[in-house]
């Protein structure tokens, strides 16, 4: 089994059709043993989640910007496994203020909201719980990440705040190297998660999705908990500080596939147009 004896961390687990839900549950399902957590009023909904796995699991509060949070589940962690193989951070938040065109108008209280859940986490997180993964080796680290590269219309500080998330992978891939743990995020393309439904936009960027050289299903969790657990096992030892893009191919291509006709007047499959 690809995880069989590793123990992992999944936060952001909030329904069955969430990316964190279908990497726990893939994570059971090749043998790793999983914690998952949740805060406030989400702390009950993610408790019924977990009765949904393979095997129903623990789930400890945490609240991702409260230091004193993270040292509990860590110490949680600690007397539990000893050790940490693995974790997701899979937690992302912009007030309404800073979404949907408003990114000229968005007060910093709200855009340093973003920051903090969005960027800043990922790397108090890691911190958090790098002693844990050195006991096992060294351990991996996976985040969520939407392409960076360019800007999404509607996405506005959130798109800033996963452009930080992507350097603050690389710096943490650089600062957790020495003891090997390995730092990674996995860009997905649009799926219809709890998080999409805060962007009123969403289907402006589902659309884009139009020109994906290889089918995208916006309800399919699936293959991005597949990579997801892929980093987390031993098959990509050398691989940190990486975006890996599992989007159908989406930030390969600068346009939508057009048929084309060959010389000889048959109809070939549709390719990507070239952009000039």
């Amino acid at each position: 089994m690809l995880l069989a004896g590793r123990k992992i961390l999944v936060t952001g687990v909030l329904n069955d059709r969430s990316i964190a839900f279908a990497a726990a549950r893939l994570a059971q399902q090749e043998g790793a043993e999983i914690v998952l957590t949740g805060f406030g009023r989400g702390l009950s909904i993610t408790r019924r989640v977990a009765e949904k796995l393979p095997e129903p699991c623990p789930v400890l509060e945490l609240d991702i910007t409260e230091p004193d949070h993270l040292s509990a589940v860590a110490a949680d962690l600690e007397s539990r496994w000893g050790r940490l193989d693995g974790l997701l951070h899979a937690v992302a938040f912009a007030p309404p203020s800073a979404l949907d065109g408003n990114f000229l108008h968005t007060p910093w209280p709200d855009v340093a909201r973003a920051m903090e859940v969005s960027t800043y986490s990922f790397a108090a997180l890691a911190r958090a719980c790098a002693p844990l993964l050195a006991k096992a080796g060294g351990g991996s680290v996976v985040g969520l990440d939407f392409d960076a590269g360019q800007a999404w219309p509607g996405y506005d500080w959130m798109g800033v705040a996963k452009a930080g998330l992507e350097g603050c992978c690389r710096y943490l891939a650089h600062a957790l190297g020495q003891q090997g743990t390995r730092v990674n995020l996995v860009a997905s393309g649009p799926l219809r998660t709890i998080a999409a439904t805060a962007i009123n936009s969403f289907t402006s960027l589902q659309t884009a999705w139009d020109r994906s050289p290889l089918p995208w299903d916006v309800t399919d969790a699936l293959p991005v908990g597949r990579a997801i657990c892929a980093l987390w096992s031993d098959w990509l030892p050398a691989v940190t500080g990486e975006v890996i893009h599992v989007d159908g191919g989406v930030h390969a291509v600068g346009a939508a596939p057009a048929p084309v006709t060959s010389a000889v007047g048959r109809d070939l499959d549709p390719v990507p147009a070239q952009v000039r």
